[in-house]
């Protein structure tokens, strides 16, 4: 009888087991999804002629427009789908302004749903957030 019952038991441990190791292996490999992206796109209006641009900016490497370089370090789409929310970290320098001291206009995270938050503030163009491929 008990050893019965401890072979049930060991069935159930068995089946959580491989449950959980199955659940593990999903949340991993949505994860690597989201890892693996290596497009940010981004739009840049300039203020003067009130035109705007679609840029595709591959992560890791720098992208010169006009007197902009612009480099996407990386983008990360939100887990859920019901509120969606694209991330990443932008770095932008000036390529007119030859003071050393200020190396970057815009150094940070950029939010594609509140680009108030961490504003990119240039007197000529206005760059935001628009998606990860």
């Amino acid at each position: 009888m008990l050893l019965k019952r401890n072979i049930e038991v060991g069935k159930i441990r068995l089946k959580l087991f491989f449950l959980a190791f199955c659940l593990i292996i999903f949340n991993v490999s949505s994860k690597a999804d989201n890892l693996n992206v290596k497009y940010t796109d981004i739009k840049v209006l300039d203020k003067v002629s009130s035109k705007n641009k679609l840029l595709k900016l591959k992560n890791g490497e720098d992208f010169n427009y006009k007197d902009l370089l612009i480099k996407s370090i990386k983008c990360k789409n939100s887990e859920f789908d019901d509120n969606p929310e694209i991330t990443a970290y932008i770095q932008v320098k000036d390529l007119r302004n030859k003071d050393k001291n200020d190396v970057f206009v815009f150094n940070g995270w950029m939010f594609s749903s509140s680009p108030s938050i961490a504003p990119f503030d240039h007197p000529v163009y206005d760059i935001w957030l628009v998606g990860c491929n």
